[in-house]
């Protein structure tokens, strides 16, 4: 019974006491809780603060750069715009300064279309076809001899038949005068050459065109090929060079009856060409005409060296024997100088003692 109390007191004693450690952790963990949840607000609230702090700053600092960047941008923008403007005033210049090129130009056309009317309608005109290749030979034989340069050639020369020719042409021998005359066989070239005139036609416009040719070609020959006053031969000059193409591509045959009647057909180009090489050959005679003169020249004066020459060795015989009498007259004075010396330097004293002593020998 009394082991049954004890054992009793001693659970209620340690109910106590666990009653008692449950009461004492519950206050303590409720005071934990208390002190933590202070601290977690405290946490908390400088959570806060320096999170909007940090938030601020940030923003702060992300509005700056964003200021900066939208800076640039418009800079940027602002740049590439005056760039594209410029570079759009530049073209549209050019676009402007093209335009009035063009207008010029188109003016030019005009002017040209206008021309080239006028120039059909000269051209149409046997008389006015005539004058226009005659302007155009003298302008070629004034640009290759120059102008008015009659020791070469003439403008409309009178020969001894009273025929007057376009030009002549004084080429050296065994060329001499030759005479230069310009025909302009036209119209029915043009209708042999236009394409929509019927084949049939356009070979009966070939044939009067030969004849054309053929006729200018004996009127030359016969003319301007005159036995002991000009040259053998003669040029025909086609101010054209179509029609020389023609003739020279298709119509060999006017080309040889040219040859047989020694009748050179030229045109605009291979006229200049000859022209050139006749002027080659008329310096190379005036050059060659002239040899003869300066080798003459060049002998009279070596002769005249050979006397410079002769004169030269004399005068440098007589320099030398000159020299050598001067070197001679150079010896003697130096050596009555150097006696006159001698006696300056001698004492009276010594000279008397050299006098006692010859008196004595003597």
């Amino acid at each position: 019974m009394e082991i049954i109390i004890i054992v009793l007191l001693v659970i209620l004693i340690i109910l106590t006491i666990l009653s008692l450690v449950k009461n004492i952790n519950e206050s303590h963990i409720t005071e934990r809780l208390g002190n933590l949840e202070v601290h977690m607000m405290k946490e908390m609230g400088d959570f806060k603060s320096d999170l909007g702090r940090y938030m601020n700053e940030d923003f702060t600092k992300l509005n700056e750069q964003v200021e900066k960047r939208l800076i640039m941008i418009n800079e940027k923008v602002n740049e590439r715009l005056d760039q594209n403007f410029e570079k759009t005033n530049k073209t549209f210049m050019n676009v402007l300064e093209r335009l009035s090129k063009i207008d010029e130009a188109q003016k030019k056309i005009d002017n040209l279309s206008t021309d080239i009317v006028g120039l059909q309608s000269i051209l149409t005109d046997k008389k006015t076809r005539g004058i226009y290749g005659e302007v155009h030979l003298n302008h070629i034989l004034a640009n290759v001899f120059g102008d008015k340069n009659d020791s070469i050639y003439r403008l409309q020369y009178t020969l001894s038949t009273g025929v007057i020719a376009d030009s002549v042409l004084f080429a050296p021998e065994p060329l001499g005068t030759i005479c230069i005359d310009s025909k302009f066989p036209l119209e029915h070239y043009q209708l042999m050459v236009d394409r929509k005139t019927p084949i049939e036609m356009r070979e009966g416009y070939e044939k009067q065109f030969k004849q054309d040719m053929k006729k200018h070609i004996d009127a030359i020959s016969s003319k301007y090929i005159i036995s002991g006053e000009t040259s053998n031969q003669a040029i025909l000059f086609l101010p054209a060079e179509a029609i020389f193409a023609e003739v020279n591509a298709y119509h060999p045959d006017i080309i040889q009856y040219a040859y047989k009647k020694r009748v050179w057909i030229t045109s605009p180009t291979t006229l200049i060409s000859t022209l050139t090489v006749i002027q080659m050959i008329l310096k190379n005679m005036e050059r060659d005409k002239y040899t003869s003169i300066i080798h003459e020249e060049l002998n009279k004066l070596g002769l005249e060296f050979a006397r410079y020459r002769e004169r030269w060795d004399k005068l440098a015989k007589s320099i030398e024997t000159v020299h050598r009498d001067v070197e001679n007259v150079s010896i003697t004075t130096d050596k009555i100088t150097k006696k006159f010396d001698t006696i300056h330097n001698v004492e009276i004293g010594t000279f008397e003692n050299q006098k006692e002593r010859k008196e004595i020998e003597s």
